[in-house]
């Protein structure tokens, strides 16, 4: 299947006023294997956009109605995490400062070089897929955590900290025997391979005290 059309692989949302942009610019993208969806009307765009979509946007500034800026602005409130690729023909500094300010990932002038516009949009693109891949791992981790018995949590808590499995028994009056048979159930429940693995993805979780409540 020609990557371009296939409903998997990365969408860029391009929303610009001008046919002949678009058509040159959805031309262009598409030859890099990213599917493109060309969008006329800014408020039309916000009304439909997918926003699930692994991909990037690509904002013209200058449209009637809406500007690029107040769709990125639309956007950030909105809590859209796609990245947003910015476009104008008459650029200055205040603009590029709002642009960035409002969270765009790039400012770039038209005419643009294809070079220039597709690294930018690969490169997005890239930092988009690594961004949804780390909220999935922090959504099961959260999970995992929340399945946790109440003493699991205060065992997972000390672990963390870096105390021995001694250590542990005595700040919580258990026997050694009993800690040890909570630290393997947390390392199951948990699927860390790994001391190392399971500080790194659950010692922010333990500071901010969990998510969901203690499980029975």
């Amino acid at each position: 299947m020609n990557p371009a059309t296939d409903p998997q692989s990365p969408l860029v949302q391009l929303v610009d006023d001008d046919q002949a942009v678009r058509d040159a610019l959805a031309l262009l993208i598409g030859t890099v294997g990213l599917r493109v969806r060309a969008w006329a009307d800014p408020q039309r765009f916000l009304a439909e956009a997918d926003r699930e979509a692994i991909g990037a946007i690509v904002l013209d500034v200058r449209m009637p109605g809406l500007s690029g800026l107040q769709v990125l602005e639309r956007l950030a409130a909105e809590g859209i995490d796609q990245p947003v690729v910015m476009l104008t023909g008459h650029g200055t500094v205040e603009m590029c400062r709002r642009a960035f300010k409002g969270g765009a990932a790039e400012f770039l002038e038209k005419p643009v070089e294809d070079d220039r516009l597709l690294e930018a949009l690969q490169h997005a693109v890239r930092q988009h897929v690594q961004s949804r891949q780390r909220s999935q791992a922090d959504r099961a981790a959260r999970e995992r955590h929340a399945q946790l018995s109440a003493r699991e949590r205060e065992v997972l808590a000390l672990v963390v900290e870096g105390l021995t499995n001694k250590e542990i028994a005595r700040a919580l009056g258990l026997s050694p025997r009993t800690v040890e048979a909570h630290r393997a159930h947390l390392f199951d429940k948990l699927q860390a391979p790994s001391l190392a693995q399971l500080v790194r993805q659950y010692a922010a979780l333990v500071e901010a005290g969990g998510a969901g409540g203690p499980a029975a």
